[in-house]
């Protein structure tokens, strides 16, 4: 009779309902699970059938919208308050519902987005632990406001900002909403709420690492004492230690065979251009066509992906063009993004510089080219350029807040060529994969952190109740 195995705890992992957020919660509890305990995602009926995982369960909770999600409701403030009350009861059925059998819950681990889980975790006698899926820098923007330490909105007479272990941040280089708050009021408002209870959570961690951002951390202190457990991208691409780990395991879109490793394939070495500006970013027309004609005319080769929803946004010539000539360039609705910046014809990444992307672009050794458009893409831009120096940031023209062709081939000119700059900027990268690799490994600053929650849920089940867990 085979007998059913024994964990030592046994974690839901909790992540906000977007792509960005869903995969690095993923991911954490595929390293929990790696490393012997029982590990549940807990996602909304709407995003549930996108997750699969060997490694990790998975099981439904409501946000009140279950057949379309937030596309159901298109209003932040509606989605939130939705979420929120019956995001709270169903997860705490959950929970009870796992109360009687052999590994009951131990311990709640939340997008820090959430809050209120660490409400529910605290009602039922257990463990509660923030997931913070933003850079540190940008936490630390985010705590001073809510300290009231920085003021909104930020003018440019505020400017530059000062916060520990910060560089000096000037407009352009903070969340784009600051000088505007009334331009994003529920999103400026989730971002605030990450704080309001997290004095009672029993951990803190954070998708980034020690080496990363050493300075930041000694900056806030005790202030935010969070547990950096990052990277959080697939094992294949770093210390290789979970089996077939070579997705995150999560997609709310539909992939397609669209060949373009074997595209890849037939291309020298670090020649390519990849493009992507994640999910949630959506492109003017305008600055379309600008990227579009700065591709065409740098020379390189391109991979761009570009969504359904945005190609009509494509200039039309520039669609023949590279259909016609597919030797220079591809146009693509989805890749796997890991395997396009893993493969050795990579030169550089065009990025919107979410914080997954960037993470990423560090842990595969890839130089970037940033054209960061909101929110905190702009500070992880900054860092980008002037702090980790593994790449530039293709200038805005300021009169309309957009990228002009120009100043594209001017970045790209920079990243790939030989000159001074882009052999510096390489050797960085190169300098930033290893250091990401390191964190993750085993005895890195990351897996050590990781083991040490785990050393506390394990104790913390060998309290309640040694025959249980």
């Amino acid at each position: 009779m085979e007998v059913e195995k024994t964990y030592e705890g046994h974690v839901v992992v909790l992540p906000y309902p977007s792509q960005g957020h869903i995969n690095p919660l993923l991911q954490f509890a595929k390293r929990l699970a790696s490393k012997g305990l029982k590990a549940t995602i807990a996602t909304t009926y709407y995003t549930l059938s996108s997750i699969t995982s060997p490694l990790v369960n998975v099981e439904p909770i409501s946000d009140g919208f279950d057949d379309g999600g937030f596309a159901q409701v298109r209003s932040e403030e509606l989605f939130l308050e939705s979420f929120k009350s019956n995001g709270s009861r169903t997860l705490n059925q959950l929970i009870k519902n796992h109360q009687t059998t052999n590994n009951p819950i131990t311990c709640v681990v939340y997008d820090s987005f959430l809050p209120w889980a660490l409400d529910v975790a605290k009602e039922n006698g257990i463990i509660g632990g923030a997931f913070f899926t933003n850079s540190a820098a940008v936490t630390a923007i985010f705590s001073r406001i809510y300290d009231g330490e920085l003021r909104l909105p930020v003018r440019s007479e505020d400017c530059p900002v000062v916060i520990p272990g910060v560089p000096p941040m000037n407009l352009e280089d903070l969340p784009s909403f600051l000088n505007a708050p009334e331009s994003y009021p529920a999103y400026l408002r989730m971002k605030l709420n990450q704080f309001s209870n997290l004095d009672e959570a029993d951990w803190i961690f954070s998708n980034t690492f020690q080496s990363l951002e050493y300075e930041v951390m000694k900056g806030m202190g005790e202030q935010w004492p969070a547990k950096l457990i990052g990277p959080m991208v697939p094992s294949a691409y770093l210390d290789g230690r979970i089996e077939g780990d070579k997705g995150y395991g999560a997609s709310l879109w539909k992939p397609l065979d669209d060949g373009c490793i074997k595209w890849l394939d037939t291309k020298p070495p670090n020649s390519v251009v990849y493009i992507s500006f994640g999910s949630m970013v959506s492109l003017t027309q305008q600055e379309m066509e600008e990227i579009a004609w700065g591709l065409q005319e740098s020379g390189y080769y391109f991979l761009w992906v570009v969504k359904d929803s945005e190609r009509h946004k494509l200039p039309k010539e520039f669609v023949d063009l590279t259909t016609q000539n597919q030797e220079k360039g591809m146009i693509v609705s989805w890749c796997n993004q890991l395997e396009i910046l893993a493969h050795n014809s990579m030169g550089c990444f065009l990025t919107h510089c979410g914080w997954n992307s960037t993470l990423e672009g560090l842990s595969l050794g890839v130089p970037m080219v940033g054209v960061p458009k909101w929110a905190d893409q702009l500070t992880d831009s900054k860092f980008i350029t002037d702090v980790w120096r593994v790449g530039v940031r293709v200038k805005m023209d300021r009169g309309v807040a957009m990228v002009k062709r120009e100043d594209v081939v001017l970045c790209l000119n920079e990243v790939m060529d030989e000159g001074e700059r882009s052999l510096e900027i390489k050797k960085n990268a190169r300098k930033w994969k290893e250091l990401a690799k390191e964190a993750i490994s085993e005895g890195g600053s990351s897996d050590k952190a990781i083991d040490e929650f785990m050393i506390t849920l394990k104790d913390s089940c060998n309290v309640r109740d040694k025959t249980m867990c």
